[in-house]
């Protein structure tokens, strides 16, 4: 597909998204670092799992989740508080690598952090202990608030369904340049379009569809899904 279809293809799936659902108001956090530390602990498990580790954390920082909090923690009780996320003492070590090269290179400082342009940062942040590209990427759009697209396992599964991409298994770094390339670097564009498809997966597009209700089939190109055999539709 010719790179001017796709990006129409892209934008008309937005539209659409958006037009069916609205605007999602996403990352649920109310600072930066609370961004960051709710990327981390949602690896590998649902939202609401990191959402309890997350009030965990806030109640032992009397309200708060700053950094400094994360830093003077013993890492076995670090541990303790978010293990409602799974996985809590690798999940602990991550942060803590992620909180003392904050403290090692910038003083605490995320303002010094997010100072540089996108390709370092992400470069930087993809160097510490626990951060992979979807992590990165999320930090960088939430939290950074730089145009950075974060593609999951349901953007995978979506513009699998919609012919977009051949196979879920392509490689992270390509998946994110198709909606890199193809659509504006605007940072409220890459948030809305994210969570729309979050959205969307978890409501519609689940691993066995319920085709019935989409509300994108007005699309031009017809739902793949209808026939894959491995989707539960037959």
């Amino acid at each position: 597909m010719a790179a001017e279809a796709v990006g129409d293809r892209l934008i008309e799936l937005y539209r659409s998204l958006y037009e069916a659902y609205g605007p999602q108001g996403w990352w649920p956090a109310e600072t930066s670092f609370e961004v960051i530390v709710g990327a981390i602990l949602t690896q590998a498990t649902a939202w609401r799992n990191a959402k309890r580790a997350v009030e965990n954390l806030k109640s032992a920082g009397g309200g708060d989740l700053i950094p400094h909090l994360i830093l003077r923690l013993d890492e076995k009780k670090l541990a303790e508080l978010i293990r409602p996320s799974g996985y809590p003492n690798l999940k602990a070590r991550r942060l803590k690598s992620f909180v003392e090269h904050l403290f090692k290179k910038y003083s605490g400082s995320l303002e010094r952090m997010f100072s540089q342009d996108l390709d370092p940062l992400r470069d930087e942040l993809l160097g510490i202990h626990g951060i992979g590209p979807e992590t990165a990427d999320t930090i960088l759009l939430y939290a950074a608030e730089k145009p950075s697209f974060v593609v999951d396992a349901y953007t995978r599964r979506l513009l699998r369904r919609l012919g977009l991409i051949e196979d879920e298994r392509i490689e992270y770094e390509k998946l994110r340049a198709l909606f890199m390339e193809n659509l504006p670097r605007d940072v409220a564009l890459y948030n809305e379009y994210h969570a729309l498809i979050v959205r969307h997966c978890k409501e519609v597009c689940r691993k066995r569809p319920l085709c019935y209700r989409c509300p994108i089939n007005a699309l031009d190109n017809v739902c793949i899904t209808l026939h894959h055999k491995d989707d539960g539709i037959t």
